[in-house]
């Protein structure tokens, strides 16, 4: 604010004061800025409650044979939270499913998630095609005839995409493993792809750290530090990051993706690359990103060939939830710092405007304007005072905050979640029909919001370093990532480096039994205990696989196509330190408990 002669008075309550013009121009353009932030708010807002209050309508189910096969990628890095349910929602799309095609791409054997894609193969094999990707075990990648850059993620699914099938026009859809989609997604987005190069889902996570127990970890510290990173990011996917998410994906003035759920033709990305589809961007960290850009710049052969194309569009009404527990304070920045330092090579100008789309600065920027230009004191009769400009702060950080609640509840309500269909059990978390107590929710939004500007600083000007996956990458000004590599004598293939550490089964495997409510068992009582040995719930089958539990029910499948299941629901214990009790119910063809 210009200089001013008394502690409360601008100058421009006072006669003998004008303001200079550098003055105006800068709180004119403040005043613009505010209004354009308002209005991408509420477009956002409108078409979230618009698309998100209700279940979509279920597409047709493509039984004709006229849909094209699909190859559904997931790439899996360790046991996260809820993983089974997020990965079987794959296989639980109405969709035929001779024309779906699952990879699950895990980089190591020694990944603690392998027992359970092992799981999944032999839970849904039988009526899907599906199959394990290792990406130590990649022929070409281990010859050397396949040359590859740093990006883990893009190593992770390399052989799943060059073996993709390409058939009848063959679609692409990149799920990441933590990712839990409806029963509709697979359908609802095949037929927004019509007429499209790209599509995706808005994502949201969801903190379940209350309902999810990682029993390998019973010391593990559950301090509001090492947990509220959970809280924190959870309001940033569902207040500020879905408003601007939807509003530009609205308007389409720009790519904006996130990831964590896109579809595309194959054909359409080899032809751009050169045949070299996600390998091209081997060398990237943002590959998400950088795909939708190109497939928004280029020109396709069906453009060539003067076919119309939509340049990206966005499945509006289907979530891709995200379920996340124990993430601490440290963790989510360190998350931010890396989305914000990669961004800032690939949309420079978006990320320096980016912290004055943040409640706390925006509002500033309004305030400012209004306790500044002389529109507001001779026609509004505001005061050019700083009490004004405090008020007006205090004012729009308030609605800011009653606008984001809202937000909130609609996107965590389950509103847009078909939870009554039987075919398609929904987890809890994706229904989260329990919701934060809004003293609760208002401080984890007091801290985000203040966090906003120290996170973009730090990111912006502290550096280009940042960590992905279990391993540290410097970014250049290229968009190009390199691997800083801390022990040169566990380089792996095509200068590939494991993580320090490798897993065990026996350890860090037993919570991925039991951190779900969904799981094979036979009809019995079970009781496991912190000292049960992990193998007593295992058994070998004769071609190799692992079962968890023996005896699963032969029954016959239901008409949706996935296999009978049994539910393993937990009973309450009679000492919390005692033994965890389960009980085992059969499901019947309808999905309903018998």
């Amino acid at each position: 604010m210009p200089p001013f002669d008394g502690p409360t008075e601008t100058p421009v309550s006072q006669p003998n004061h004008e303001l200079s013009t550098i003055t105006f121009a800068a709180a004119t353009i403040c005043l613009i800025w505010y209004i354009v932030v308002a209005v991408v708010c509420a477009v956002g807002y409108t078409q979230i409650f618009r698309y998100y209050s209700k279940p979509g309508e279920g597409g047709s189910p493509n039984d004709n044979g006229a849909g094209p096969e699909v190859t559904i990628i997931r790439p899996v890095k360790g046991i996260e939270p809820y993983l089974y349910d997020c990965l079987a929602s794959t296989f639980r799309q109405c969709y035929p499913a001779w024309k779906i095609h699952v990879r699950l791409c895990v980089s190591s054997r020694s990944d603690p998630a392998l027992l359970m894609l092992e799981q999944l193969v032999q839970d849904f094999g039988s009526d899907y095609d599906v199959q394990i990707f290792v990406e130590e075990e990649d022929e070409q990648l281990q010859s050397g005839k396949l040359q590859l850059g740093p990006n883990p993620k893009i190593r992770n699914m390399s052989r799943a995409y060059r073996e993709a099938s390409r058939e009848k026009g063959g679609i692409v859809w990149i799920v990441d493993c933590n990712v839990w989609v409806g029963m509709h997604t697979l359908d609802r987005m095949l037929t927004t792809l019509n007429g499209n190069k790209f599509v995706h889902q808005l994502p949201l996570t969801t903190d379940v750290t209350d309902t999810y127990i990682t029993h390998s970890s019973p010391d593990k510290d559950m301090s509001w530090w090492s947990t509220a990173g959970t809280r924190l990011d959870e309001t940033f996917m569902s207040t500020m990051h879905p408003k601007f998410y939807t509003a530009i994906n609205t308007v389409g003035v720009a790519p904006c993706i996130v990831g964590k759920s896109t579809m595309f033709p194959l054909a359409y990305l080899d032809s751009l690359t050169k045949g070299q589809g996600i390998d091209y961007f081997s060398y990237n960290i943002c590959e998400d990103h950088l795909i939708g850009d190109m497939l928004w710049h280029g020109t396709v052969p069906s453009e060539t060939r003067g076919e119309k194309l939509g340049k990206h569009a966005m499945c509006f009404g289907d979530l891709a939830i995200q379920p996340m527990a124990n993430v601490s304070v440290g963790e989510y920045w360190n998350r931010r710092v890396r989305w914000l330092r990669v961004r800032k090579f690939t949309v420079l100008l978006a990320t320096l405007v980016e912290p004055g789309t943040e409640s706390f600065v925006c509002s500033a920027y309004g305030a400012w304007a209004v306790s500044t230009l002389p529109f507001f004191g001779k026609t509004l009769g505001i005061p050019q005072t700083w009490g004004a400009f405090v008020a007006f702060w205090l004012l729009s950080v308030g609605i800011w905050c009653a606008m984001d609640w809202k937000l909130y509840r609609k996107l965590h309500s389950g509103a847009s979640v078909d939870s009554t269909d039987p075919r398609m059990p929904v987890p809890e978390f994706a229904k989260r029909a329990k919701k934060r107590p809004l003293h609760e929710w208002v401080l984890t939004w007091l801290g985000r919001e203040a966090l906003a500007l120290p996170v973009w600083v730090w990111a912006f000007y502290g550096g280009t370093t940042v960590q992905w996956r279990g391993k540290s990458f410097w970014v250049g000004t290229d968009m190009r990532v390199h691997e800083i590599r801390s022990d040169v004598k566990n380089a792996g293939m095509n200068g590939h480096v494991d993580p320090p550490t490798r897993y065990n089964h026996t350890s860090q495997a037993r919570p991925l039994l039991l951190e779900r409510n969904l799981h094979y068992a036979p009809q019995s009582r079970l009781t496991v205990t912190p000292q049960t040995p992990f193998t007593a719930l295992l058994r070998t089958t004769s071609n190799g696989s692992v079962s968890v539990f023996p005896g699963e029910p032969k029954s016959p499948r239901p008409a949706w196509r996935a296999p009978s299941r049994t539910l393993l629901r937990p009973r309450e214990a009679e000492d919390a330190s005692a033994a965890t009790t389960f009980t085992t119910e059969h499901c019947g063809e309808t999905g309903e408990v018998a």
